[in-house]
């Protein structure tokens, strides 16, 4: 082989791709760490976020999440910041699903991580992926609901037996700010069919607040109480509350 037949001898195919593959990689790393670091300069963590929302893959969207992970002082700048990772998940559109998901598993608060989920998917979507992570908690104890009452919140906006039935569960949930936030959706969806887990829980309850969001909520609807849990109903409402013609009056 001569001297010109060597130099001009072709790269195997698909060699500058992996190349290519194997230094974003690592960039995507770096900038995971600048994003992801508290410590790290504005200037450095804020240029981060812009060039991995260039990148828009699953990879940098699970990167970006990172920044919602911490919080810092000035708020205004926290807020800019993670307004920007927002965009920069929702630029890689679906293939950041399964790092939101990932994360909303594992996350104290999942706040942000919805925003960007609202941007990547449909609204008829978006009810399910909530139900999909909703379907991730149990009603035992953790250490951190947050996330629980989050989810149970944002899916009020879609009334339907699907979210009445996932989130009467959590009338019982071992947290009271679960239970509160479970008594709200359950109202929200103007469903007769929950007077029953409604009544049992207000015999079960021990949150004051609690009890009385439920038997405000079934004043306020006006749902006849049935007559086998009439006596079980006016014995465990609070002194406000009572049952007459068949409904839970304000005494």
């Amino acid at each position: 082989m001569g001297l010109f037949d060597f130099l001009g001898k072709k790269k195997p195919e698909g060699a500058d791709n992996k190349a290519a593959t194997r230094t974003s990689g690592k960039e995507i790393a770096r900038l995971e760490r600048l994003v992801a670091s508290k410590l790290s300069q504005n200037y450095d963590r804020q240029e981060a976020i812009e060039q991995l929302t260039k990148v828009a893959t699953a990879d940098s969207a699970a990167a970006l999440l990172k920044r919602f992970s911490w919080s810092m002082d000035p708020s205004i700048t926290d807020h800019e910041e993670k307004e920007s990772a927002v965009r920069g998940i929702a630029a890689a559109g679906k293939a950041a699903l399964e790092p939101l998901r990932a994360y909303c598993k594992r996350a104290e608060s999942i706040t942000w991580p919805l925003k960007a989920l609202r941007q990547i998917v449909s609204q008829d979507e978006l009810a399910d992926e909530l139900l999909a992570l909703l379907d991730q908690f149990d009603t035992e104890y953790v250490r951190n609901p947050e996330p629980k009452v989050q989810l149970i919140k944002a899916l009020e906006e879609f009334p339907s037996d699907e979210v009445r039935i996932a989130v009467e569960p959590f009338l019982g949930d071992a947290s009271e700010p679960v239970r509160f936030a479970a008594v709200g959706n359950v109202l929200a969806m103007n469903d007769e069919a929950s007077v029953s887990a409604l009544i049992a829980q207000l015999q079960e309850e021990e949150s004051l607040r609690v009890k009385n969001r439920l038997a405000q909520g079934l004043v306020d609807k006006g749902w006849a109480i049935p007559e086998d849990l009439g006596e079980a109903c006016r014995t465990a409402l609070p002194e406000a509350y009572r049952v007459a013609n068949g409904k839970i009056q304000r005494a």
